[in-house]
């Protein structure tokens, strides 16, 4: 093979590569390696320190090289960047005659591996609570020694049917969230009268609303009519958002759902009372599991529901966004649908 057929299926490589003589001076490199390490004068006799100033890196060739390691591979970190660096060694009478560096980014990998290591602890967390309190309620109804009163009894298979929707609005994030992995969430565009959504929403989180002291009012502009939507997922989505405001807001706080036509578009707008989001993280809540600081929501949640909100709506073909704390003093996200009245 050629050294320019060898340039060619290099460059080929979505990974950085760069090929060091025995000295590490950088004797070959592809197009990935120049993009992903910018050194305005890499070239050929570059020190690979001039480049990658990585210890970890220098360390683990060494290594390779004096154990005739031919195949080595160690996770590395250069400027805050995660990278998987496979060591290659070509060798000549038992000694390292070149050695070829292959760097692959796996920063998001090694996010979302975290990411997934912090949820599967939350949702063990989140499950465990709700049962021992399930169970605890259960056995104090039926203690021996004390026969259960209707008014306890009462209260107490309130406390279950709480819990019970814990569990529930858990495992059913984890069923959405499935199902937009698998390709599954199928959107059925209805034309839907949008006063009628909002309502029968807020309706449904009455109980909830309720046993946090809390209210939520509906402000509707009485010129829109209708929505091209999901039933279905949109109230999904408003039931994520007015959850989240119930649960990062104080007792007797109000929560909002306003509407607004702009156009070919409606604005649908969430607001509470809470402390809102910090400008830095309006748009890292959209992560999948990514969550604020747990200490505000008493360690509710898995990091999903806005995750989720945010496929839904950009599946409709809207779009959903935080407002910053800073502006607004308040807790507030607003998303778009298509405007019906607008469309026919």
């Amino acid at each position: 093979m050629s050294y320019d057929h060898a340039r060619i299926m290099a460059n080929a490589a979505y990974e950085a590569i760069f090929v060091l003589d025995a000295e590490s001076n950088v004797v070959a490199f592809n197009d990935a390696a120049r993009a992903t390490f910018s050194v305005p004068n890499l070239q050929i006799g570059t020190p690979l320190t001039d480049v990658i100033n990585s210890p970890d890196l220098i360390s683990a060739i060494a290594y390779a090289r004096n154990h005739q390691e031919h195949n080595f591979e160690v996770q590395i970190v250069f400027h805050e960047q995660f990278y998987r660096a496979k060591i290659y060694l070509a060798m000549q009478d038992d000694t390292a005659h070149y050695t070829a560096v292959a760097l692959q980014n796996v920063t998001e990998l090694v996010r979302l591996n975290r990411a997934r290591r912090d949820m599967v602890a939350n949702i063990s967390h989140e499950l465990r609570t709700p049962i021992a309190n399930i169970r605890l309620t259960i056995e104090s109804l039926f203690a021996e020694d004390d026969k259960p009163k209707r008014k306890k009894s009462i209260e107490s298979l309130k406390t279950i049917a709480r819990e019970t929707d814990s569990l529930l609005w858990l495992v059913q994030e984890l069923l959405d969230l499935s199902m937009i992995e698998t390709g599954q969430s199928i959107v059925r565009m209805i034309d839907t009268p949008l006063q009628e959504l909002l309502q029968s929403t807020i309706q449904s989180m009455g109980e909830l609303a309720e046993n946090r002291q809390m209210t939520i009012e509906l402000e509707h502009a009485s010129s829109i009519y209708r929505v091209l939507c999901d039933p279905d997922l949109i109230k999904r989505v408003l039931v994520n958002l007015i959850h989240n405001g119930l649960k990062y807001s104080p007792m007797g706080g109000i929560i909002k759902v306003m509407s607004r036509a702009d156009g070919d578009f409606i604005s649908i707008t969430v607001q509470d009372t809470g402390s809102g989001i910090p400008a830095d993280q309006v748009e890292r809540v959209f992560e999948r599991f990514y969550q604020l600081d747990r200490s505000r929501s008493a360690n509710e949640g898995t990091g999903l529901g806005l995750a989720i909100c945010k496929h839904i709506v950009e599946a409709h073909g809207g779009e959903i966004w935080a407002e910053p704390a800073e502006k607004v003093g308040c807790g507030q996200f607003s998303f778009t649908l298509l405007n019906a009245d607008d469309s026919l």
